[in-house]
């Protein structure tokens, strides 16, 4: 006779579960020992200027076996309406407890108390491997971000078709970001947005492992960070308020192989296939149905 599976109980996460938390993320997704993961996860979920995360575990009698993270957003109409909504971001299952359905339990769990809170829709950028699962669980597909480069190195693009490094590289080009946080301004007036509030900006580029850095021109300023894709060195443009002339002049501040950014700024190169496909669910609102309803950043997709 099989012997029963053990039991296990959902509840919310609390302090306490950081640290155990971490480790289970570290288990399951081979977090590099290290790698600042746990300063990482307490800014990425604690600090966040909209809000700590909802988070949920799974526990069985030998500890954590799961966890689902949804990390708190905000935009705005072109009205000036605010939409609460969240990104379903950290998600992992204990390598001795996979195929029980923890994910898709412990995701269906979060939704139902976002939707308590009123929290209109949830969106994130789902890999190849994990996107099938949520739309079994009623995401759909709205559109992949469309984004271009400014090239220095034609071959190095070419060839960089594996992910990005986690991890920035260090550099000193640029400015360090503070002294152009207060001049960055918000994208696409005629679409939805991220509230790009001080307060929102500070905590998403001042967190100083992911070393991003500032970019000040007579044409315009952007955000960046230089990663490793592959062989080239990738510089992404997070957040861009400048054309052609900004861009190529960032490229040869950085000396990096080209610049990514979100969109079809004149005189970039269109990257076919590279940007993130875009996945959103209704909560306890109405979620965009197409990527053109969406003015996205870089910085609002970026994955760390």
């Amino acid at each position: 006779m099989k012997d029963a599976e053990p039991q296990f109980t959902i509840r919310e996460a609390v302090d306490d579960d950081i640290g155990p938390i971490v480790r289970l993320a570290g288990a399951a997704l081979g977090w590099r020992p290290g790698d600042p993961n746990d300063a990482l996860f307490r800014w990425k979920h604690l600090e966040n200027p909209f809000g700590r995360s909802a988070m949920w575990v799974a526990e069985a009698d030998d500890g954590l076996i799961g966890f689902r993270a949804y990390m708190r957003w905000s935009f705005v109409e072109p009205g000036g309406a605010v939409l609460r909504a969240a990104r379903a971001v950290d998600t992992a299952t204990h390598p001795d407890h996979q195929g029980r359905g923890i994910f898709s339990k412990l995701t269906m769990h979060g939704l139902d108390g976002l939707r308590d809170e009123g929290v209109a829709f949830v969106f994130n950028t789902p890999n190849d491997q994990s996107r099938p699962g949520y739309l079994k669980l009623g995401w759909r597909e709205i559109g992949r971000l469309g984004v271009a480069a400014t090239v220095r190195r034609p071959h190095r693009l070419l060839t960089a078709r594996r992910p990005a490094d986690k991890w920035s590289l260090p550099n000193d080009a640029g400015v360090a970001v503070a002294e152009i946080l207060d001049r960055i301004r918000s994208t696409g007036p005629d679409a939805i947005t991220t509230l790009r509030t001080p307060e929102y900006l500070d905590w998403r580029y001042r967190f100083e492992p992911l070393a991003y850095r500032g970019f000040d021109h007579p044409d315009g300023r952007a955000i960046f960070r230089l990663r490793s894709r592959g062989r080239a060195v990738e510089c992404t443009a997070c957040e861009l308020d400048g054309g052609r002339r900004l861009l190529r002049a960032l490229a040869r501040e950085t000396h990096a192989d080209y610049v990514l950014v979100a969109g079809r700024p004149a005189g970039t190169v269109p990257v076919v296939g590279q940007g993130p496909i875009v996945t959103t669910r209704d909560v306890a609102g109405v979620a965009p149905v197409s990527i053109d309803q969406l003015a996205l950043a870089l910085g609002d997709v970026e994955l760390f």
